[in-house]
């Protein structure tokens, strides 16, 4: 329990230095005491940095806390439903349909009217947004009519990835026929990034996740329950079939507001929950929840600060750097195992 504690109050503790260090740093540093005056309307710092701070590395720094912490929670959320350790808020096809929906509008609208959509500045940018939730709302509704008629957990876990196939088979298609500038703007989408949403756009995207992720914490004993098996959880009274349709609904509308605002964000949701059952040494839902929630954030912002560091020319994909710190993550954590568990796996 002390234990815990301590790791909590570091992790939070590092979650404010991050947000700092994001701040501070990039291709402009500025000194963290103009930081301060600049967040609280004090002294006259000059209107560069200001801007700087406003327009750019507050919304991206806020983006990549909560994005972090959704994501993570999500993973947290399959992985337990599906009681598979490799499931991730990706694999039920619901970041696919995202995508499918973006390609519609970078690369087909460009197809039929001679302009992309996505080209047209901010209505282009509300148009992929769109999207990109429509594309996984989509997705979500099919997987969770489906979870309604079947009952294994695996069977739904594979038809989920068998629609991912098939959304990136049409996004092959329609790349096919697109010119090199769209398909171009799409492999871009397509690396994510915390810096795509605008200062107007950040707050509409803490007040949606600000909604869905308390609500995740009201699973929290349903998420327990389900870690028993199917036969406990039902003689302890819960709706298996309920339950599973609620952390469904829950893990797929995090992750398809996320990727509508971000990208696909890979890793994050995958890595966080392994490390957080590692580090707490605890399955309890009441000690993950909070742990994936504020280890995701964190991890996040350390993502991003890389991505921006100084010596760089503009960003690095934030994919690349959530694969390069998340596959590491996974495989100590599987490598740390037990042989016994490492083979169930």
């Amino acid at each position: 329990m002390r234990k815990n504690i301590i790791l909590f109050v570091f992790i939070t503790a590092s979650i404010f230095v991050l947000f700092g260090l994001n701040l501070a740093l990039g291709t402009i540093s500025i000194p963290l005491e103009s930081i301060w005056n600049i967040l609280w309307g004090k002294g006259d710092e000059t209107i560069i940095w200001q801007n700087i701070i406003w327009k750019s590395r507050f919304p991206q720094t806020v983006t990549a806390l909560i994005a972090g912490a959704g994501l993570s929670i999500s993973g947290l959320q399959m992985q337990t439903i599906f009681r598979n350790p490799l499931a991730g808020p990706s694999e039920l096809g619901i970041s696919s349909g995202a995508s499918l929906g973006v390609a519609f509008i970078i690369l087909l609208s460009g197809n039929i009217g001679g302009v992309a959509l996505s080209r047209m500045g901010f209505v282009g940018e509300m148009a992929v947004s769109i999207a990109a939730i429509i594309g996984a709302m989509v997705v979500m509704l099919i997987i969770v009519a489906i979870s309604q008629r079947v009952r294994g957990n695996v069977i739904l876990l594979i038809i989920g990835v068998m629609i991912g196939y098939i959304a990136t088979a049409i996004i092959g298609v329609l790349k096919f026929f697109s010119n090199d500038e769209d398909v171009r703007a799409y492999v871009i989408w397509g690396l994510g990034s915390f810096a795509k949403v605008s200062e107007s756009q950040v707050y509409t995207f803490v007040t949606l996740m600000a909604i869905l992720i308390p609500l995740s914490f009201l699973l929290i004993k349903t998420l327990n329950l389900m870690l028993l098996g199917e036969s406990y959880a039902k003689n302890l009274g819960l709706n298996m079939r309920r339950a599973r349709f609620w952390a469904i609904c829950c893990s797929c509308i995090i992750t398809a507001i996320v990727t509508a605002y971000c990208g696909p964000i890979v890793f994050l949701g995958l890595a966080v929950p392994h490390l957080c059952r590692t580090l707490f040494s605890s399955s309890d839902h009441r000690v993950l929840m909070p742990a994936v929630t504020l280890t995701g954030a964190a991890l996040a912002l350390l993502c991003n600060l890389i991505a921006r560091m100084p010596g760089f020319e503009g960003a690095l994909p934030i994919n690349s750097v959530t694969a390069l710190i998340g596959a590491p993550i996974v495989i100590s954590v599987l490598f740390g195992k037990r042989k016994n568990e490492l083979h169930e796996y």
